[in-house]
């Protein structure tokens, strides 16, 4: 934690910004904290009175800044847009890249911060080449370097991570050592703007869902359902349909409306072909190479070999059969404990 002796502390009024707010006021940085307000709602609302409260506590500087605009047009229009192209998206890890890095880039300009800081559970480091990378946390169970796959070397170039070396349960503890009225207060959902089922978000946007049949990989009609947004690639529970052995959702065909479910066996993939790559450890991939790989977020990292395509894409062989992921969510790579890059899964491969 050594770039940049003012920082800008994106707080969200949680307790892991907000013990990261003291571990760095602590480090002998001076701390401002920064709360972007992404959504005109009570939890926003909430969530700028908690972050100035954890700032009075410990004598800090405090801002609030209106960023729901860029949220709108970089999170959740996307988010819907992905919805009627038949993807399954992962809002959060472009959201960190393309809304709250900027916005908090954009809060640290103007009140002279050479840095920023959040309270994610990941590592920052400079490689021996220079550039820089995301390294995993050392607490596994927390570790979220997958959810900053895509930040670029100028937005990793400013960023201190306080949280990297810090279990959870610490986190508590110090909180309620520091008195911070935040130390219990419960962790945030993964889609911050969706409260519960997100299909009436969707409906409110405007996305129409169409009824259509239930499938098995031969095509055999096995039922009926109310809308392919109710499903996700991988779901076992819940789809409708039995037969000798579980089923599970394997695909959707947005041409015929049709949910295609199969068995455990057919529910395990031998690849993906990624899209959009931002690496990060390293500028480009020229030839094949040996990584591990994470599917989902919450996913365990399998072997795999990366394949470069001539269009910039690039085909991911897995060393062993996984369980199905959905086109939309992130293929993260790994080398080790270091982010190699990330990119948008386009295809499932047989």
């Amino acid at each position: 934690m050594e770039r940049g002796r003012r920082v800008a502390l994106g707080m969200s009024g949680g307790v892991d910004s907000a013990v990261s707010a003291a571990l760095l006021a602590r480090a002998d940085y001076e701390v401002v904290g920064v709360t972007c307000a992404f959504q005109r709602d009570d939890k926003s609302s909430r969530a700028v009175r908690d972050a100035a409260a954890t700032c009075a506590r410990l004598g800090l500087e405090h801002v609030a800044r209106d960023c729901t605009a860029p949220f709108e047009q970089q999170v959740i229009e996307p988010f819907v847009r992905a919805y009627a192209e038949g993807l399954t998206p992962s809002p959060c890890v472009g959201c960190n890249a393309h809304a709250k890095m900027p916005a908090l880039l954009q809060a640290a300009d103007d009140l002279g911060c050479a840095s920023v800081a959040t309270g994610h559970y990941a590592r920052i480091a400079r490689l021996d080449s220079g550039r820089f990378a995301v390294l995993c946390a050392l607490d596994a169970r927390k570790d979220q370097s997958y959810m900053l796959s895509l930040l670029s070397q100028e937005q990793l170039a400013r960023l201190v991570l306080p949280l990297g070396a810090v279990t959870k349960a610490e986190v508590r503890v110090m909180a309620a050592d520091l008195g911070l009225e935040v130390a219990d207060k419960p962790e945030s959902q993964d889609v911050c703007f969706i409260d519960g089922d997100y299909r009436p978000f969707l409906q409110k946007r405007g996305f129409v869902d169409v009824p259509g049949p239930i499938v098995d990989r031969a095509g055999q009609v096995l039922g009926e359902h109310a809308g392919l947004s109710g499903y996700t690639v991988g779901q076992r529970k819940g789809i409708g349909v039995s037969g000798p052995e579980p089923y599970y959702v394997v695909g959707k065909r947005y041409a015929d409306h049709a949910l295609v479910v199969g068995t455990a066996d057919e529910a395990r993939i031998g690849g993906v072909v990624v899209d959009g790559m931002n690496w990060q450890a390293v500028t480009t991939l020229d030839r094949p190479g040996d990584a591990m790989v994470k599917l989902r977020y919450r996913s365990t990292p399998a072997a795999c070999i990366m394949e470069p395509m001539e269009d910039g894409r690039v085909r991911v062989r897995l060393r062993s059969p996984q369980p199905t992921t959905a086109p939309g969510q992130f293929a993260v790579f790994y080398l080790g404990a270091t982010v190699l890059g990330g990119g948008i899964i386009e295809e499932v491969l047989a």
